[in-house]
């Protein structure tokens, strides 16, 4: 026998585990798609969710449904505990074709926000205000506007977070083309009747509302609009 040939071939081997490895590293940093998971721990293949991201010079920003919560009733009916919402991700940039997740912020469109904003026209804006301590006594301490202008070919996404507690002043502004809003109001249309939880009453095959659907994105699992 050869003594050249198993040395060959443990070269080719350790080749063929390395390549596998770097293709499975590539795969998940090109991948936008996100796998569904249920309560359980189990995966559903069939429902896959996909961030729509913008990317340009000075930041990226990134939108994505989250759904609804669902709990049962002693009536034996599935109720929504609370609606989802659209998930806006703004990274400011750090570099050519590099952003920041470290520095991340985030807005949660309400169903009513997805209205205002697939309502839009030409040369219409409009702006959202959230504040986690409304009503309260500390109404005012951190945050979020959220404001959308028009351009001369889109619009500009702007997001203004004021935290007095940290005395920070963070703004990012995303300019979005008329092409790109025109995918962002078509998904979000999409979106409205699942994240209002009519999808899922409308269509109600088995009693496993509630167990099937994921109850957050995945991405997101661990995050929500107040984190920082």
């Amino acid at each position: 026998m050869n003594p050249a040939r198993p040395a060959a071939m443990l070269k080719l081997s350790h080749f063929l585990k390395s390549g596998n490895k770097f293709f499975q590293s590539r795969s998940a940093e090109i991948s936008t798609a996100r796998q569904s998971y249920g309560s359980d721990g189990k995966s559903f293949a069939p429902r896959v969710f996909a961030d729509y991201a913008v990317f340009k010079g000075r930041a990226a920003l990134s939108a994505a449904p989250v759904l609804p919560t669902f709990s049962k009733m002693d009536s034996g009916y599935t109720k929504v505990d609370r609606r989802g919402v659209i998930m806006l991700t703004f990274r400011p940039a750090i570099g050519e074709r590099k952003y920041d997740s470290e520095k991340k912020q985030l807005f949660a469109l309400s169903v009513t926000e997805v209205g205002s904003f697939i309502s839009l026209g030409p040369g219409d804006s409009c702006e959202f205000l959230h504040d986690p301590s409304m009503k309260s006594r500390d109404a005012g301490q951190v945050k979020k506007s959220l404001t959308i202008k028009p351009m001369a070919d889109g619009y500009f996404i702007s997001l203004s977070v004021t935290n007095k507690i940290l005395q920070t002043n963070e703004y990012i502004t995303v300019p979005v083309s008329t092409a790109e809003f025109a995918v962002m109001r078509s998904a979000f249309t999409y979106a409205l009747p699942h994240i209002m939880g009519w999808a899922h009453s409308t269509n109600q095959t088995s009693d496993s509302i509630g167990k099937d659907f994921p109850k957050i994105h995945p991405q997101l699992a661990a995050t929500s609009e107040w984190d920082r």
